[in-house]
């Protein structure tokens, strides 16, 4: 994970597009800014970015679904539900899976497990949509090659 950059998943594990399924590694840094405030003497990983990593996982998903030929946006969180805390050096598997799409939408059911157990999950609804400028597809086509998409 690179707080700074926002970019919460680290590598591609495995990519099952016939069953829509993906599987990343998120690795939680042992030390950044974000836990000095959240919170001193108690560092945790807010749940915003779980959140954030389920959603990113997803939206790779749908890169890879169509191609990287159109751009997920984040458009909806339902049901997230943060089960136990993540400290630092923590190692997360997210996972995500489509459960429905039309209309331009796109639902995952995501999750997010540390040790084999779950830490968070969400449904997860994306916006599929042209690209805003080609500056930013070639962008998300390098951030999707530092993790070993496809």
């Amino acid at each position: 994970m690179q707080f700074d950059y926002f970019q919460m998943v680290d590598r591609l594990e495995a990519l099952d597009l016939e069953a829509r399924e993906i599987r990343c590694r998120a690795e939680v840094p042992e030390w950044s800014t974000v836990f000095e405030g959240h919170f001193p003497g108690h560092p945790i990983m807010p749940g915003v970015l779980l959140v954030e990593a389920m959603a990113q996982t997803s939206g790779y998903l749908l890169l890879a679904l169509s191609s990287y030929e159109r751009m997920p946006f984040l458009a909806g969180i339902k049901e997230a539900k943060l089960r136990t805390f993540v400290r630092p050096a923590t190692s997360l598997t997210v996972t995500a899976r489509v459960e429905h799409e039309g209309s331009g939408y796109w639902v995952t059911q995501a999750r997010c497990e540390a040790g084999g157990k779950p830490v968070a999950d969400a449904q997860i609804m994306l916006r599929s949509l042209p690209y805003p400028s080609e500056t930013m597809r070639q962008n998300l086509r390098q951030f999707a090659d530092r993790i070993g998409m496809p």
